[in-house]
């Protein structure tokens, strides 16, 4: 019995063509100076500490460019030039924003990105695993992906490539040890059985991406070439679970991507608190009728400035939120939106920029007409599906690197602020906040379908690390080493990242080895002592940055 040549090629074919096409995007679309390339000045905030009042620092700051703000928001002297005589409210406001960035980031993922994703796993006819491997990856981690991205392509003065470094690290750690902790824990009366061949699989493929990362940090350089064959080992380890689940008769969990999502959002941060309605008036309508719900009025009020630009900018053609409308006005002015991250912090007088934006208008203008021409009322378009599905995965994708881009800034300036080290900002808070709705989905999973559904969430936790690590990363290095090829990046080595990988390694160790003795039962010895060395890991890590501010 054999596997015809074309059937594998196609496949292949239609995993090279996806992954070149997010690359691609991901190279070309977003604008910057690797932070990895400018090493910490003196204009990087630093003196900040040297002022104890916040008109002094106000003053600094007016007197220097912005510092360590990539985003549209000075943070800083939105603090404080505007909250001398209410330093609480002022930090209150900062905190409130942090949330709803989170949401926003999280959100979008999950509603947006996600979906073009499901829609493109459909329309290339992916199997179910090489879909798990891929695109479930890749839409759970898109805020790891999004916040490494920003830190290293991102215009910071100071360089923030290690908020990136350490978000991705502390990611990692989070989900292979908590969530694969708390599964153990919570799975450890029912003796469930991890497929052998697989958790293998991903374990060692793990412990050569996290090597691979601790070589790339202690030799402290890298070119262009070494980057590609880093990013290029999750090729290789997609390629690798496509040819097991083909050749080798192994069950490979068949992840269904669009129940996954589905379920993961159903009860995570980035559940949407507004159902998504063909018209936004009929929501209104709803809820004032109901006189018990008057307060998702005010919710829907409230929220409103956080979807209508998304919705209006983010082509979408399921079949459940279609909206003729909507749809012609997302073509519309999604051009026109990216005109203007094209032109920000350009010369606004300049003849460029004027160029740029009454392009922008054209083509924004020639789209509406031709959705409108094209697109029935009743339904969404049946042909020429994928440049509707390009359109949205482009703008869902810059809509979370905007939100990432703002995340990574306010981290930044609240390290300032409180005197923390932004890279353990990264390690902990920005890495819990992209983490929780792993640890939401998959033990929901894990709890809720059986041992199918706990053999899907436990692979889920080591392929989501396995893509951050490889291609999250991966991308940021081929991105940074682009620009200055053919010379190499010159990565400053945080000894303390070093720990961090380390303990990630004992993780894994621990895991496998615990599994083995337990003829691959999930049991409380797992979870508990997975449990401890994260939390040791962690208390290390933060014992170290109070001791350096002091």
């Amino acid at each position: 019995m054999g596997y015809p040549f074309s059937s594998i090629r196609s496949g292949h074919s239609k995993i090279t063509f996806l992954l070149l096409l997010i690359l691609s995007c991901l190279l070309f679309a977003i604008p910057g100076e690797c932070s990895a390339l400018r090493p910490n000045s003196d204009s990087d905030c630093s003196a900040l500490k040297h002022f104890h009042d916040y008109k002094s620092k106000c003053s600094y700051l007016k007197s220097i460019d912005r510092c360590a703000s990539q985003g549209f928001v000075d943070y800083l002297s939105f603090l404080y030039c505007n909250f001398d005589g209410f330093p609480v409210l002022g930090q209150s406001l900062l905190f409130l924003w942090l949330l709803v960035l989170f949401y926003v980031l999280g959100h979008t993922a999950s509603e947006y990105f996600c979906s073009s994703l499901e829609s493109l796993s459909k329309l290339l006819n992916l199997s179910p695993t090489v879909a798990g491997v891929t695109l479930l990856s890749l839409g759970n981690g898109a805020p790891d992906l999004f916040a490494s991205l920003v830190s290293f392509m991102g215009e910071s003065k100071g360089g923030t490539y290690d908020v990136g470094l350490n978000t991705v690290v502390g990611g990692s750690a989070f989900v292979t040890c908590v969530v694969v902790g708390v599964i153990s824990v919570s799975l450890h009366r029912r003796k469930v059985r991890i497929e052998r061949s697989a958790f293998i699989r991903d374990v060692c493929f793990f412990c050569a991406a996290v090597g691979s990362l601790a070589l790339i940090l202690v030799y402290g350089k890298i070119n262009l070439w070494g980057a590609l064959g880093f990013c290029s080992l999750y090729a290789v380890y997609v390629a690798f679970v496509y040819l097991s689940w083909r050749f080798g008769g192994e069950s490979g969990c068949e992840f269904d991507v669009e129940s996954v999502h589905k379920r993961g959002s159903s009860s995570s941060l980035s559940e949407p608190i507004l159902e998504q309605r063909d018209d936004l008036d009929d929501d209104v309508v709803v809820v004032v009728d109901d006189g018990r719900c008057y307060w998702k009025l005010v919710v829907w009020v409230v929220t409103l400035p956080l979807y209508l630009p998304r919705r209006m900018t983010i082509p979408v053609v399921s079949e459940d939120r279609w909206s003729k409308p909507i749809a012609v006005a997302s073509v519309t002015f999604a051009p026109v939106l990216l005109s203007f991250l094209w032109n920000w912090k350009r010369n606004p007088t300049s003849f460029e920029v004027e160029i740029v934006y009454l392009v922008g208008c054209l083509v924004g203008i020639v789209l509406g007409f031709v959705a409108g021409a094209t697109t029935k009322k009743s339904n969404p378009p049946k042909k020429w599906l994928l440049p509707w599905l390009a359109g949205g995965f482009v703008m869902s994708m810059t809509w979370s690197y905007i939100s990432a881009q703002e995340l990574v800034a306010l981290l930044t300036s609240l390290g300032y602020i409180f005197g923390v080290s932004p890279s353990i900002l990264g390690l902990t808070v920005l890495a819990w906040g992209n983490s929780i709705g792993d640890l939401i989905t998959n033990v929901t999973m894990a709890l809720h379908d059986g041992d199918e559904g706990a053999q899907v969430a436990v692979s889920g936790c080591y392929a989501g690390p396995i893509f951050n690590t490889l291609f999250a990363l991966g991308v940021s290095l081929v991105g940074c080493a682009w620009e200055i090829y053919p010379s190499s990046i010159v990565i400053k080595t945080d000894p303390r990242v070093l720990e961090s990988l380390g303990f990630l390694v004992v993780g894994l160790v621990w895991s496998f080895l615990v599994l083995f003795s337990n003829r691959m039962r999930l049991g409380g010895v797992m979870g508990i002592g997975l449990l401890v060395i994260y939390l040791a890991s962690l208390s290390i890590r933060i014992v170290q940055t109070v001791g350096d501010s002091h």
